[in-house]
């Protein structure tokens, strides 16, 4: 049977909280996308930067910025928690790309340590 696609599953830890804000995920996406040769769709946001104060997560496991970055052959989904310095990362596409350049990149974006890494092939 052949492969449908691939996907890349990337835990980091130690990253710089720096790199994990809305703009900077941004950036991240764009040239990620531009370097696997991904063709980038709808963006969209889970976070706290529009709810009222009262209503923010507290809980380092619950604070930090995810994102699905939509492409042609599927998506790009990474969760960040700011407070633990943590990054998980899932690059899916349908479309065939270089799972060591994503992760090196990954990691060099980050500032991080790589805690896991996994290439699954979906059938």
């Amino acid at each position: 049977m052949k492969p449908y696609g691939k996907e890349l599953v990337l835990d980091l830890h130690q990253c710089d909280p720096t790199t994990m804000t809305r703009e900077s995920i941004e950036q991240y996406f764009i040239e990620l996308c531009d370097l696997i040769d991904m063709e980038r769709e709808d963006l969209h946001w889970w976070d706290d930067q529009d709810t009222p104060e009262e209503e923010k997560e507290t809980e380092p496991h619950l604070i930090g910025v995810s994102a699905i970055q939509f492409i042609r052959t599927s998506n790009i989904t990474i969760h960040t928690l700011t407070l633990m310095e943590r990054v998980y990362l899932n690059i899916f596409s349908c479309k065939d790309y270089d799972a060591n350049v994503a992760k090196d990149f990954s990691v060099n974006w980050f500032k991080g340590k790589i805690i896991q890494s996994k290439v699954f092939e979906r059938m």
